[in-house]
């Protein structure tokens, strides 16, 4: 028989999963662009989740840092896009 932690780990896998396919539907299908950058945003967000989950699933400390590494990029990214959206220049 499974263990409780065991059965709690494929469960936040499943709805992490899950959410990631709903932020791609709205990704894909956004009606306007800064519902694709929640969207985005929300994805870097759940896959950074995935990897915290399967570190705690593997007991491997790589994908901490990988978690870590997703969560630097997809802050960077989310900041650069609603600089964009909001002057239409990145650098200026």
């Amino acid at each position: 028989m499974a263990t409780l932690l065991e059965l709690s780990i494929v469960y936040a896998l499943l709805c992490v999963l899950a959410a990631m396919l709903l932020c791609a539907t709205r990704l894909l299908v956004g009606p306007s662009a800064h519902d694709r950058v929640l969207a985005l945003d929300t994805l870097w967000m759940c896959g950074m989740l995935l990897s915290l989950v399967l570190g705690i699933r593997f007991s491997s400390q790589v994908y901490f840092e990988v978690a870590m590494l997703i969560a630097l990029v997809g802050f960077v990214s989310t900041v650069a896009m609603a600089k964009f959206l909001m002057r239409g220049e990145i650098i200026e």
